[in-house]
């Protein structure tokens, strides 16, 4: 079976540091071309724009779009109606509402969308899910902090409207805990730390429940120096679970039950199956959670951010 032929759009930090790679790591699928204004790559053919990219490139088969969530929907909708399949880096868009036409427009044209949650794919997820399918949970606590200046310097789009700000990262808290917990959960609660000059949160406390009454806290922080901190706890009948490295790593009572796998090429293999299967993939529920935080989150205003 012929290779997909894929194009990347949007030539940024993410795209160089994990979608070049895996790319070249997954049997099934070739990168042909990029579509960036700013950015090209030896050896591979370069557009401007997605729409010289589609009008000019008829032979790649699907794109990937690494570009800002603001600008999502429209690519994806061009590349769908130009009969590719689409990928989406998380998040998959800037509203919820958005993705409604998009998947009703994959399906009407027989091609793939894939929604990829990248931290779903980390080593300790799924051992984490089968972990606690039958298991009284307690409580979880979730630590997720980052320096903004070192994953995502200089792009301001992460404070616009649509960029999330400190959701950007949480929202890949947000989309392990939706895959391993058993029972759905809702925000009960949230506190949104707003700098004086931006318009989405550099901080975020929330807090959550599920009908069992169960407790689970998140504190995001885009401002940590130093290490950096991904970690689920659960507290559960048994002990403690806990998700370290942003999911790569898994301990239960201190023991290590699952570490190391690089979280795109397990990805990547996930949208070769999918293509070649001719189906799609779009959970919005991590989405959904971050646009209920902005909609019952009390506001607070802090110091203005400088990058």
């Amino acid at each position: 079976m012929n290779p997909i032929q894929l194009a990347i759009v949007g030539l940024g930090k993410i795209a160089r540091d994990q979608h070049i790679p895996a790319i070249a790591a997954t049997d099934g699928i070739e990168l042909r071309a990029v579509a960036s204004r700013n950015a090209a790559l030896d050896g591979i053919a370069h557009f401007a724009t997605l729409d010289e990219l589609l009008t000019q490139a008829p032979e790649i088969d699907a794109v990937a779009l690494c570009t800002p969530p603001q600008v999502r929907r429209a690519q994806a909708a061009a590349a769908l109606a130009a009969g590719k399949h689409v990928l989406l880096e998380k998040p998959p868009g800037a509203t919820v509402s958005e993705m409604a036409p998009l998947i009703a427009a994959a399906k009407d044209s027989g091609k793939t969308l894939f929604a990829s949650w990248h931290s779903r794919f980390a080593a300790a997820v799924e051992p984490a899910r089968a972990f606690l399918a039958n298991r009284e949970i307690r409580s979880v606590a979730i630590a997720w902090k980052e320096d903004v200046r070192v994953w995502h310097p200089g792009q301001r789009w992460i404070f616009e409207p649509g960029g999330l700000g400190v959701f950007d990262p949480g929202i890949n808290a947000l989309s392990i805990l939706t895959r391993i917990l058993p029972r759905p959960f809702f925000l009960t609660e949230a506190e949104l730390s707003f700098p004086a000059n931006c318009a989405a949160p550099i901080a975020a406390n929330l807090d959550f429940s599920d009908e069992s009454g169960m407790a689970i806290r998140a504190e995001f922080n885009f401002l940590q120096t130093g290490p950096q901190t991904w970690e689920i706890r659960v507290e559960t009948g048994d002990g403690v679970l806990t998700l370290s490295e942003g999911g790569a790593k898994l301990t239960y009572a201190g023991v290590a039950l699952a570490e190391t796998q690089q979280e795109y090429p397990a990805l990547y293999r996930h949208f070769v199956d999918l293509v070649r299967r001719g189906t799609s993939d779009v959970d919005l529920a991590p989405l959904i959670h971050v646009a209920d935080a902005f909609m019952l989150g009390r506001r607070l205003v802090v110091d203005a951010f400088e990058d």
